[in-house]
């Protein structure tokens, strides 16, 4: 039969339904009637084979018909599906029929409501539903660095300034003292002073960073952060020298391992870490070199500050107060270079001084090739500086014995 073009697929698929569904009822007439007439003796005549062969012919063809304009109808539900999942909220309903004939409506007065075909999230895949683009993120300024380590060693230090690439400076290691009153006309006795020369060298302590030049300029506060952080790390670099540098290679000869070994002048009864700083200041003080000051690891200074007498009283202040740590009347520094159960007691003006050969300082270079065609920035933080530890005893260094 002559399909019409201007009917839309659902109505054809309906069409076709309807002459398949005749079709198949003039089959089975046909067929009905057949055997009732076999059953009387009846032999089916050539034309009535004819006319079934003819309409089981039509049937074949309205059949693949149906199933073609049933793909169709499936294609045409999926487009329009899926447009509506393309299309926004707005368009959504605005298309809705129901709010068109409001819209429509002379008065323009009532209520419209559009049932949504999917849920919406907070996704941003191109999904049905997807509203995560529409949603915008709170971004705080700066950056959240992790905080900083306060250094102490330098500041504990006489500063001073040095030229050149070496420190020399003169050592009194032995004095063989022979004074002694003297009678009238006999002859002065003779004491001995033994000298060295002590020489070191200034050391570069240096790390550098890159950042293209695009990141610099468009974030400019970048470049103060990377300066900071650069800095910072310069610093905490050199606590570690001057506290326990090894002076090998480019280390510097450090406190620690130029300090007096701790060694009690008597033992007391019941002994406790508290009882071993004092010592230590005894030490230094027979010395002639009164102590100053303590540096100990954090969680020793804690150890200490929890010590309780028999009534369960802190020994060390008021857990309430705010005093500055103290021990015996000086200062206590608690820092993380120092390991833990270990301690340093000195005079630490008198007995040693740092010598700034370059301050501190950060340069930003692009004259290396391979920066300058790749349009990258080198940051360079470093210093040079010397130690000179003048008297060894100067410093006590030693165990607390909190840990066996």
């Amino acid at each position: 039969m002559p399909l019409n073009e201007t009917k839309s697929v659902k109505e054809l698929a309906d069409e076709i339904k309807a002459e398949y569904a005749k079709a198949n009822d003039a089959v089975k007439e046909l067929a009905e009637k057949a055997i009732a007439e076999a059953a009387k003796g009846v032999k089916t005549s050539d034309a009535v084979k004819e006319t079934a062969d003819e309409l089981l012919t039509k049937m074949n063809g309205l059949a693949d018909q149906v199933t073609t304009m049933e793909q169709k109808l499936a294609r045409a539900a999926d487009f329009e599906r899926d447009a509506a999942q393309a299309k926004s909220l707005g368009q959504q309903f605005i298309e809705a029929e129901n709010v068109k004939a409001l819209i429509d409506s002379e008065e323009k007065r009532g209520k419209a409501q559009m049932l949504l075909k999917a849920t919406i999230t907070s996704a941003t895949t191109d999904t049905a539903g997807a509203a995560g683009a529409v949603v915008n993120e709170t971004r705080l300024p700066g950056v959240v660095a992790p905080n900083d380590r306060r250094m102490t060693i330098r500041d504990l230090l006489t500063p001073g300034q040095m030229d050149g690439s070496t420190l020399e400076y003169v050592r009194e290691t032995g004095f063989n003292n022979n004074a002694a009153p003297v009678a009238e006309g006999a002859a002065k006795p003779q004491s001995d002073i033994k000298l060295a020369l002590v020489s070191t060298t200034a050391k570069v302590i240096a790390h550098t960073a890159k950042a293209s030049r695009q990141i610099l300029d468009d974030a400019a506060q970048l470049r103060t952060y990377i300066d900071g952080r650069l800095r910072y790390g310069l610093a905490f670099q050199e606590e570690q020298q001057l506290l326990n540098g090894d002076g090998t290679g480019q280390n510097l000869l450090g406190i620690v391992p130029q300090a007096t070994a701790y060694s009690a002048e008597f033992t007391p009864g019941s002994a406790t870490a508290i009882d071993t700083m004092r010592l230590a200041m005894l030490q230094a003080a027979l010395a002639e070199y009164p102590a100053t000051g303590h540096v100990m690891h954090p969680t020793d200074w804690a150890r200490i500050e929890l010590t309780k007498d028999s009534e369960g009283r802190y020994i060390i202040g008021n857990p309430s107060g705010t005093a500055q740590p103290m021990l015996w009347g000086l200062p206590v520094v608690a820092t993380q270079a120092m390991s833990v159960d270990k301690f340093l007691t000195g005079a630490f003006k008198l007995g040693a001084q740092v010598f700034d050969r370059w301050q501190a300082r950060v340069e930003i270079a692009t004259e290396n090739e391979d920066d300058f065609v790749k349009n990258l920035v080198t940051m360079l933080c470093e210093e040079r500086l010397a130690l000179a530890v003048y008297r060894p005893e100067a410093f006590i260094y030693g165990d607390l014995g909190f840990v066996a």
